[in-house]
């Protein structure tokens, strides 16, 4: 199709959500340590507010499909973000600690919602261009969360109070959304059709499970990343918290890159033959991180399992979104919310054993996901 201006404001919407969306995460991963001294909790709480935002994520996971087929995209995408916004604003004024696992609770629903928003509308755009494009929409989330981190580590540097940082960060996204939902695409007919057809929640059968137990694998080695790599550089090699920050940018602004490639990648290769590349090197890149006792090597480390991961997610979602029969935003629902188990369970898991053990021991685990992923990628992608 001819592309216009028009296609050109879609398109920067689009990569303005995602971009968005990586920085309210990133804002959350590099205050994880300022929750854990703010509220005097230990390494186990930590693993139980991950848990919670887990949860919330699947359950606003498990109900996007449904409502963007009422609703819209746009005001699913908008509720989401602001709603996520707000949550961050929050996050270290809660009276009580039940309250904060319950804010965490609707941080994750809310980023959820943006999530399967945001995929549906880049699917659609995709789709009307006929070639590969979700790699470079999900550089933009990786992007989004290089700038958050490195924004938060200067903060950290000048002294920026953690308060207004994050309500930097919740005004500088709201404005983000704000323009952006506008430009959103509407959903094609037949989607609409039948998204509105498969009701509030689609059991995933078949090939959409099959991608979603790759996602799952995925997502713990992803959010690994997101919730402890910070933490595992200032407790484990003992750097300070604004060295600590570059372990959460290193890791996205490698994926972010390769991402921006990654659609060049896609469209050469076969997605069994990239998932098994991507997943090999990600498990050894993270042995090396483990490994070694240097905080350079481990910074290098974290780089390169974004290199390995960065493909990873595009490729699912866009096998979701073409599953003859089922709408985009329900197939990308059903397999997001397989795979975001993997954010709900693992970095949760990571925590409790952490407490039993060290992070170094919990870290290690995650290096067999990772290879898991590779060794199944031709049974779910081969066709």
């Amino acid at each position: 199709m001819p592309f216009s201006i028009s296609n050109a404001r879609t398109h920067w919407a689009a990569r303005l959500l995602f971009f968005a969306a990586g920085f309210l995460f990133a804002a959350w991963g590099v205050h994880i340590p300022t929750v854990k001294e703010t509220y005097g909790l230990g390494v186990g709480a930590i693993g139980g507010l991950v848990l919670a935002a887990g949860l919330g994520s699947v359950l606003g996971l498990t109900q996007a499909g449904w409502l963007i087929a009422h609703h819209g995209a746009r005001r699913v995408a908008w509720w989401g973000g602001l709603l996520s916004a707000v949550a961050l604003v929050l996050l270290l004024r809660m009276p009580h600690p039940v309250l904060l696992w319950a804010l965490l609770a609707v941080f994750g629903a809310a980023m959820g919602l943006l999530d399967v928003a945001m995929n549906a509308d880049a699917s659609e755009l995709e789709r009307q261009a006929g070639r590969p494009l979700m790699s470079a929409f999900h550089g933009m989330f990786s992007l989004g969360g290089m700038v958050g981190a490195g924004v938060g580590g200067l903060m950290f540097t000048l002294q920026v109070t953690p308060n207004l940082q994050l309500m930097g960060a919740a005004v500088f996204c709201t404005a983000l959304l704000a323009w952006s939902v506008r430009q959103m695409l509407p959903l094609a007919p037949q989607a609409a059709a039948e998204a509105v057809a498969h009701g509030r929640f689609m059991l995933p059968r078949g090939r959409l499970a099959l991608v979603g137990l790759l996602g799952a694998l995925g997502f713990v080695v992803e959010g690994a990343m997101y919730d402890w790599s910070v933490l595992f550089l200032q407790t484990e090699r003992a750097a300070p918290q604004e060295q600590a920050a570059l372990a959460y940018a290193s890791f996205s602004a490698a994926m972010a890159a390769t991402r921006f490639v990654g659609d060049r990648l896609r469209a050469r290769w076969s997605s069994v033959g990239l998932l098994r590349a991507s997943a090999g090197l990600a498990a050894a890149a993270l042995t090396l991180v483990l490994l070694s006792d240097s905080v350079v090597l481990a910074l290098i480390g974290f780089a390169l399992v974004g290199v390995g991961l960065a493909n990873v997610v595009p490729v699912l979602f866009s096998a979701a979104a073409q599953v003859p029969g089922v709408s985009p935003a329900h197939g990308i629902s059903a397999v997001a919310a397989v795979g975001y188990c993997g954010f709900m369970a693992g970095p949760s898991i990571i925590g409790f054993v952490a407490h039993g053990s060290s992070l170094t021991v919990a870290l290690a685990a995650v290096v067999g996901c990772a290879l898991l992923q590779g060794a199944l990628a031709l049974r779910a992608l081969r066709d």
